[in-house]
């Protein structure tokens, strides 16, 4: 291993020899090991809760996740009531709804206890309180002009704004799902969809360094790019959290993990201790958090004029071949887009696209 160690030294150090541009970055290794990772949040909304367990090898790559199974878990409050939750797929747990919803005001801890394939070992978390939350103040977006492959396109900028008049909610936590209608360009069956994204992004606030505590035009999410989000009709539902202090850096150390690493999904969270802790051995590390947060949520619409047209643009590869005749076979995997066929002479215009002739392979067609 250390011979290993000693060659890619000398083979960075050759790089830099190179090009003096490049930045020597050695990593911190500790144990050519898989960690257990733990995510999960409780809210105070009615319907199920999902706790994830997965073990991900961090050395020297992007973590993979490889779900946990066959583990036992259950959710335990400080009246010492007891919630087990049950496995729907492999590494997936969640609450059963008609028995379970969580409570402002309530402290949550939760327990795991592995399968003997992975040592049959006991986890548990920090108790957590679950904290009430402000509504959301006000959800707009602003038009705004960025730059795509050098040319101009109008996009457009989301913003939150929120205010806790009791002053209790000091920190923040967002997310969202955007969904939006698209159409074919084509007089297809299935012409129009809708399709939804949930947020990749992490956005977290200090609202105690505040005047009042007074979140103002705080940005979320911007489209930015040319694809057909903001063409017929689009929607964002921004969820608002209400944080511990303790949670907060959590997630502030996990931003700026992530903004040098380029992505929240390429960190090594190693890096990052979460509330998560082995009861027999305290100094294993487990990577994750169990989050507990009353949520509230407000929705926006998006229907409204842009100067650059968007989609267009994504489809003019779509047709693949043409094929003559009254009665035109099509060939395997191959869908027509065009119908020419009183035309003279008659002729469809095909695409071996699947996404060219049917939306619903990028969508849904249920509104």
């Amino acid at each position: 291993m250390y011979m290993n160690y000693l060659r890619l030294f000398k083979i960075l150090s050759l790089l830099l020899l190179v090009n003096g541009c490049i930045t020597q970055f050695v990593p911190e290794v500790e144990d050519d090991k898989e960690l257990i990772v733990v995510e999960g949040l409780i809210t105070d909304q009615p319907g199920i809760n999902t706790i994830k367990l997965s073990k991900s090898y961090m050395l020297w790559k992007k973590p993979v996740p490889v779900p946990l199974k066959n583990c036992k878990v259950w959710i335990y409050d400080d009246l010492g009531e007891a919630d087990s939750l049950k496995e729907i797929k492999a590494g997936t747990y969640v609450t059963d709804p008609s028995q379970f919803k969580g409570e402002t005001g309530r402290t949550y801890t939760l327990h795991i206890k592995t399968a003997q394939d992975y040592g049959g070992l006991n986890y548990e978390s920090i108790p957590a309180e679950l904290q009430p939350v402000p509504p959301v103040g006000n959800v707009y977006y602003e038009k705004k002009n960025f730059t795509f492959y050098q040319e101009t396109v109008e996009g457009c900028q989301f913003y939150v704004d929120t205010y806790d008049p009791t002053g209790k909610c000091k920190y923040y936590r967002w997310d969202y799902v955007e969904t939006w209608e698209f159409h074919l360009p084509y007089l297809v069956d299935h012409r129009i969809c809708w399709v939804s994204n949930n947020c990749r992004e992490l956005y977290v606030k200090n609202a105690a360094v505040l005047d009042e505590g007074r979140v103002v035009r705080f940005p979320l999410n911007q489209i930015s790019n040319p694809i057909d989000r903001l063409e017929v009709k689009y929607s964002l539902l921004v969820n608002q959290y209400s944080l511990s202090e303790e949670e907060y850096q959590y997630w502030e150390r996990i931003k700026n993990v992530s903004e040098q690493a380029g992505s929240l999904y390429d960190i090594m969270p190693s890096t990052v201790p979460g509330n998560i802790y082995c009861i027999e051995d305290p100094h294993e590390k487990v990577l994750g958090h169990f989050s507990v947060s009353a949520v509230s949520s407000k929705r926006i619409f998006v229907k409204d004029y842009f100067t650059q047209p968007v989609s267009n643009e994504m489809y003019f590869q779509c047709p693949s071949d043409t094929i003559y005749g009254a009665n035109p076979v099509v060939p395997p995997n191959n869908w027509v887009i065009i119908d020419n066929s009183d035309s003279v002479p008659p002729n469809v215009i095909v695409t071996n696209n699947i996404g060219c002739a049917d939306c619903r392979a990028r969508g849904t067609d249920v509104k």
